[in-house]
């Protein structure tokens, strides 16, 4: 099992995902849960069409963290 890291975006009517692994592996759904089903499936195919391509499928390299600074 690999494991990539995932960017969650809250937008104004929506949630945004994407991996910054995986250029161009993005997903948009109704809900934090959602988004999240969604870009497993992404990634999943993302990979997927990578190998059929014959193309290197990028090894998970990115890491995020939450910082806390104080209010501006």
């Amino acid at each position: 099992m690999i494991r990539y890291m995932v960017v969650i975006e809250r937008g104004e009517t929506s949630w945004g995902a994407h991996v910054p692994d995986l250029p161009g592996c993005v997903a948009v759904g109704d809900s934090r849960e959602e988004v999240l089903r969604l870009i497993r499936e992404a990634i999943e195919l993302h990979i997927d069409g990578l190998k059929q391509d014959g193309l290197p499928v990028p090894a998970p390299s990115s890491e995020g963290e939450v910082v806390e600074v104080g209010a501006v």
